[in-house]
């Protein structure tokens, strides 16, 4: 069987660890030229270096407009374009809407809503000269229904979701053959959740409650997300812009 994206190049943000982790791995394998983003430099680096030549790493903060342009511009230099852009970088803070502050409200929607933003209007402005692409925006659970310890995370992520449709609207009236969906993962095992979990009040007790919020009985795994990112990427889902696709073992079902 060929690879679903072979030859594709597919730029990732919060590639150093995580969803976004496994979606470069994932991609890789099914033969894209992976570009990983990320504040954490090290980690970015480590990660890069796991999948060799040709990938790479370069260092973004999604919440800047400058730094979006260069890493485009240089990826456009390197690799000739971009095909697939995947907005995995996010932040995640427990808080209810009177023990939320302001403080964490802005910097989630910074990073989850502006980052998100910024790199659809960065990676149009390259696809759209050099034939089309695909961009996933990984939203949340929590950007369909609410959750009443996450005040400011499902405000974001229920922005990522219509900001999805409004980018997918315009592109496709455009012309531009360019396609934005958003995926919907509930709880996965990574160390955002992990970091939650911490919060909630210990690791043990708070994967428990999380693993019992799916009607399937577990967590979910980064290769779940992975899986479904490398579909939206590929030619397989040429038919599928605006979309929202849930992730979450159920736990909307009920």
């Amino acid at each position: 069987m060929n690879p679903r994206v072979a030859g594709k190049i597919a730029l990732i943000t919060g590639a150093a660890s995580g969803i976004g982790k496994a979606c470069a791995i994932h991609l890789a394998r099914e033969g894209a030229t992976i570009v990983l983003t990320d504040r954490n430099v090290g980690l970015g680096e480590a990660t890069a270096a796991e999948l060799g030549p040709p990938h790479r790493f370069r260092t973004l903060d999604v919440t800047d407009e400058s730094g979006w342009a260069a890493v485009v511009a240089q990826t456009v230099a390197e690799l000739g374009r971009i095909d697939i852009l995947v907005n995995s970088a996010g932040l995640g803070i427990l808080g209810d809407i009177e023990r939320a502050t302001l403080q964490d409200f802005r910097l989630q929607y910074a990073v989850n809503v502006e980052g998100t933003f910024l790199g659809c209007r960065a990676a149009i402005g390259a696809m759209k000269h050099t034939g089309g692409g695909s961009i996933i925006n990984v939203s949340s659970v929590a950007g369909l229904v609410g959750d009443p310890n996450l005040a400011g995370y499902c405000a974001s992520k229920g922005a990522v979701r219509l900001l999805t449709k409004s980018v997918a609207l315009h592109a496709a009236r455009a012309g531009y053959h360019v396609r934005c969906n958003s995926i919907h993962p509930s709880f996965i095992d990574t160390p955002m959740v992990a970091a939650m979990a911490e919060a909630m009040g210990g690791t043990d007790v708070a994967r428990a409650i999380l693993t019992k919020a799916s009607p399937l009985g577990r967590l979910g795994h980064v290769d779940d997300v992975s899986a479904l990112v490398v579909y939206l990427a590929s030619d397989e889902s040429r038919f599928m812009t605006g979309a929202e696709l849930t992730l979450d073992g159920g736990l909307t079902a009920r």
